[in-house]
Formats: C-alpha cells, sequence, structure tokens
C-alpha cells in the first residue's frame, strides 16, 4: 500500500521545452537536472552552432586567442535534447504548441530565453562592411578585419561599442567612436560617472566624437550630420539591443513597452504554464520598487535556478519562488575592469572612493542610508564586499563610506 502510495503522489513526467540555446536557456535545462526534474528538456536554439557563451565575443574569439565558446556542458549526459538551427515562430497556448520552422513542438511546461537582438544602424543594411557583434558568426566575420587592422568606425559609445574599440585597438586598428550622445554610456550611467571615462578613449589612441549624428553610411566611409566624413573599412554598429521577442507577437504573452516579456515576481508570464527569463524578460523588484530589464550575464545565469525550481514546485504544490536578485555586470575596457552591482535609479546620494583621474576608483549609490548600487573600476573588492551590502541592507556611515582606505564591509553606522 505505502509503495502504491508513494507512486500516486509522484509527479507526471513533464515535457518542458526552453526556447533560447544561450547562457538562460542552458542554465535553465541545466537547473532542472539538477534540481531532480526527471521528465523530458527540450533546447532549441535558432543558431547552428554547439550552444555558447557571449562575454568572450568581444574579447578572446574576437582577437583569435579562443576559437570558439562553447559551454562545457553534456547535454547528452543530462538527457537534454537539443534542436539547434530551429527558428521559433510562435507559440499557441492553448493547444501547448510551439510553431518553429521545422514544426510544431508540444510543451507541457515551455521557458522563454530567446535574449536580445542588436538594435540595427538605420539605412545601414545591406552596406558592405557594417558588422553587428552579437554572434559567433558576426566575431568570425570580425576576426579579419583586426588581423588586417583595417581603419574601423564604431557607432556607439557604450558597453559593447567600447569593448569593441578596446579590441580593435589591442589589434593595431585606428579606431573613431561616434555617440550621438554628449558623453559614452549616456543611457546607463549618470554624467559625473562617465565623465573620467571619456578620457580613456583618448588615453587608448581613439578617437570619441561625441554630439555625433550618423546620416548615411556608404561603402569606405561614414558621413555624419554635420558634414563629416570618416574613412572606414568597416563600421561596427554597437547603439544597443532589444528583447528577441517579435516572434511573440499574437500569442497571448503580454509584452511590455521595450517589447520584452512581462514576467512576475516568480518568472511566470501572462499565459499559463509560460515562464520567460533572461535579456527577453522583465520582472518586478521588491528590492527597488520598480521593473527591471537587465541585459547582462549575470541575469541569466541567476534566473533559471528560480524558473527550474518554480517549475517542479508547481508540480508539488509549493509555493513559488521568487525573483529579487541585486543585478550585476562587468566589463573590460581600456585596460580596465569595470564591475557594477545593484541599481542606482532612485538613489538620493553620490559617494566617490578614490580619485577618478587614478586607475582605480568606485561610486556608491545611497538611498537614505542604505547601499543600492556601486560602480568599480580596479577596486574588485570594493565590488564583491558592495554587493553583499546591498543585498544585506545595513545601515552605511557616509563618512566611513567614503574613505578609499576602509574596507566596505566596516562601513556601516
Amino acid at each position: 500500500m505505502s509503495e502504491q502510495r508513494r507512486e500516486e503522489d509522484r509527479p507526471a513526467q513533464r515535457r518542458v521545452v526552453v526556447v533560447g540555446a544561450g547562457m538562460a536557456g542552458v542554465q535553465t535545462a541545466v537547473a532542472l537536472r539538477e534540481q531532480g526534474f526527471d521528465g523530458t528538456v527540450t533546447l532549441i536554439g535558432a543558431e547552428p552552432h554547439q550552444p555558447y557563451d557571449r562575454p568572450p565575443l568581444s574579447k578572446a574569439v574576437l582577437l583569435g586567442t579562443a576559437e570558439h565558446s562553447a559551454f562545457d556542458v553534456d547535454f547528452e549526459s543530462l538527457g537534454v535534447e537539443l534542436r539547434l538551427g530551429t527558428e521559433a515562430l510562435g507559440v499557441r497556448p492553448a493547444d501547448h504548441e510551439l510553431d518553429t520552422g521545422s514544426g510544431p513542438v508540444p510543451y507541457d511546461v515551455l521557458v522563454l530565453a530567446t535574449g536580445a537582438e542588436p538594435i540595427r544602424l538605420p539605412g545601414a543594411e545591406g552596406v558592405p562592411g557594417v558588422h553587428l557583434l552579437r554572434t559567433l558568426d558576426d566575431a568570425e566575420r570580425l576576426r579579419p578585419v583586426l588581423a588586417r587592422r583595417h581603419a574601423v568606425v564604431v557607432v556607439g559609445a557604450g558597453w559593447i561599442g567600447a569593448e569593441f574599440a578596446t579590441a580593435a585597438r589591442e589589434a593595431g586598428c585606428a579606431v573613431t567612436v561616434v555617440e550621438a550622445a554628449d558623453r559614452p554610456l549616456a543611457g546607463a550611467l549618470p554624467a559625473e560617472v562617465t565623465a573620467p571615462m571619456t578620457a580613456w578613449y583618448a588615453d587608448s589612441g581613439t578617437e570619441l566624437r561625441t554630439h555625433a549624428r550618423v546620416e548615411r553610411v556608404e561603402p569606405g566611409a561614414v558621413l555624419l550630420d554635420d558634414g563629416s566624413r570618416l574613412p572606414a573599412d568597416a563600421v561596427v554598429v554597437g547603439i544597443g539591443a532589444r528583447p528577441a521577442t517579435a516572434w511573440l507577437t499574437g500569442s497571448g504573452v503580454e509584452l511590455g513597452p521595450h517589447g520584452e516579456v512581462v514576467a512576475d515576481a516568480s518568472l511566470c508570464t501572462s499565459v499559463p504554464d509560460v515562464y520567460a527569463v533572461g535579456d527577453c524578460a522583465s520582472f518586478p523588484s521588491g528590492r527597488y520598487g520598480e521593473r527591471l530589464l537587465v541585459h547582462h550575464w549575470d541575469n541569466a545565469l541567476q534566473g533559471p535556478r528560480t524558473v527550474a525550481a518554480n517549475i517542479l514546485g508547481s508540480a508539488t504544490g509549493e509555493a513559488p519562488a521568487v525573483y529579487d536578485p541585486v543585478p550585476y555586470f562587468w566589463s573590460e575596457q581600456f585596460g580596465r575592469f569595470v564591475q557594477y552591482a545593484g541599481h542606482h535609479t532612485g538613489a538620493d546620494t553620490t559617494l566617490w572612493r578614490g580619485d577618478p583621474a587614478g586607475p582605480a576608483w568606485t561610486v556608491c549609490w545611497l538611498r537614505g542610508d542604505r547601499l543600492v548600487a556601486l560602480l568599480a573600476v580596479g577596486r574588485p573588492r570594493d565590488l564583491a564586499q558592495g554587493r553583499r551590502l546591498i543585498e544585506s541592507g545595513p545601515p552605511m556611515n557616509p563618512e566611513l563610506l567614503a574613505d578609499p582606505a576602509t574596507p566596505l564591509k566596516t562601513a556601516t553606522a
């Protein structure tokens, strides 16, 4: 009788289909197995390549110091079915089916992890020598550009633009970065924080042009709206990314103002049995009191654990796990290691630790007396300690916090 009871209590085997074979999709499949899911797991990716990590594309892969960045995951031993080179076309929630270029795929639970896609420069599509940097194929097309030390114009002084410019200068290319705003990283950080970063470009031998809008791109040149003509053997566009969700239009899955999937605190979507994770989804943050859309690697690493836990928990009636991380990302640019943790919108105080003209400094943001975010340049210990302080939320002592010789962990009130 007890054996029969245990069989009845065991959740029925289910089919989980994960759309997107980047970090978020791969980690969802891995987390499901690590947490004991014994149903079928199918991972669907639009690219034909073995699933790979993206950060090395703008560094080691681009410079030719690494051939690929495939994840070190044995999908066969995990019992994860890979369907690569398969494009997702739509979802029919009533039928519990995903439509793909290879035909419909039935699911019991669907996880949307399609990431983001680069924003294209209007009028530049089809012009020879214009590149994006998002996929392995993009990096492979750009490697010869760097190897031949071409003159390169980078459109956009955001994170990806700075990282590519760094690699191109390291390869010996002449690099000009054009930015429509008045400073680098204008959409990501306050002006006072980005001001010292402007000098990094000149220090590296990179020409930075701000207030520079592209009028058009033609073979061999970029024309700006002030009449300037910049010679360019290659043009790399890095003007941002948007969630790769156009294929969900008409599916009933709610999309937000930026095209992102609107997920709840458990990463469930508006459609039953459908979750969303990574760059394609926003989620409400109780910690920060607003909805966050995070386009960074760590979010794609952490979110899948919550999704996996909730998929397993939904079968046993457990209370859903809540996803409310301290966002984190890093960037390597112009010889500096830049790290950021938290979310500074809503902060009312900004404190500096160290001289921003020097090689190592940190910016701290406070809301009241609580640390809510920090940016560390060449101070990894500040980042590690600060991230824990943001998570735990103790009151901080501003005087100690502003002293670069005081360890952050001891700067509490």
